[in-house]
């Protein structure tokens, strides 16, 4: 009987030392897993784009776009904000961010993002153009690439189509920076994916 006794007392002693080690071990898992779910804004703003910047022109316009996604659809603080302004600042060639200081800059998103919303518009989806369809030309030295991109945006229960083509200039490194962008007419040539 005494045998008994110890080997029930052992059991429900290894038995309450492994349900122990299991239950913090999920808890540590479970703090884990919701330390590492970022939101678009925090992916954005971690990246590190002194060592991985962009490789192509299209990359670059698309990262750019995801910027801009984040600026007009998304919930952010305002280091957020000047997080993203920081990283959007980084794509821009030195001519375009020498005319569009962070503050100024800062300004004309915020303005923009508070219009939008105001107006009940949301930018529903971006897309940019086929690698085949960048066009590559050299200009006084200077590699430049020509990128047409696609917004679409929702308001109230219409929809619309926008086109903007973004002009990038390869710097001395060779990453490849946004010079300019303007808004074009929809034809043939702008279907993006």
């Amino acid at each position: 009987m005494k045998k008994t006794g110890i080997v029930i007392l052992t059991i429900a002693l290894i038995a309450a030392i492994c349900g122990s080690f299991y239950i913090v071990n999920d808890k540590s898992k479970r703090a884990n897993q919701k330390e590492k779910v970022l939101t678009e804004v925090q992916r954005i703003t971690t990246k590190d784009l002194d060592k991985n910047y962009p490789q192509t022109p299209r990359e670059v316009v698309k990262l750019y776009n995801r910027i801009v996604k984040c600026y007009y659809g998304m919930h952010y603080s305002d280091e957020e904000l000047d997080a993203l302004t920081d990283q959007a600042l980084k794509l821009f060639d030195d001519e375009l961010a020498a005319n569009n200081p962070k503050d100024t800059y800062k300004q004309s998103v915020t303005a923009d993002a508070q219009s939008y919303k105001e107006q009940g518009i949301t930018l529903t989806q971006t897309g940019v153009c086929d690698s085949n369809d960048v066009k590559y030309v050299t200009d006084k030295g200077s590699k430049i690439a020509y990128v047409k991109a696609s917004y679409f945006m929702k308001e109230g229960s219409s929809y619309s189509k926008t086109y903007q083509e973004y002009v990038l200039r390869q710097d001395k490194e060779g990453c490849w920076r946004i010079l300019t962008f303007y808004k074009i007419a929809a034809d043939s040539d702008t279907e993006t994916e």
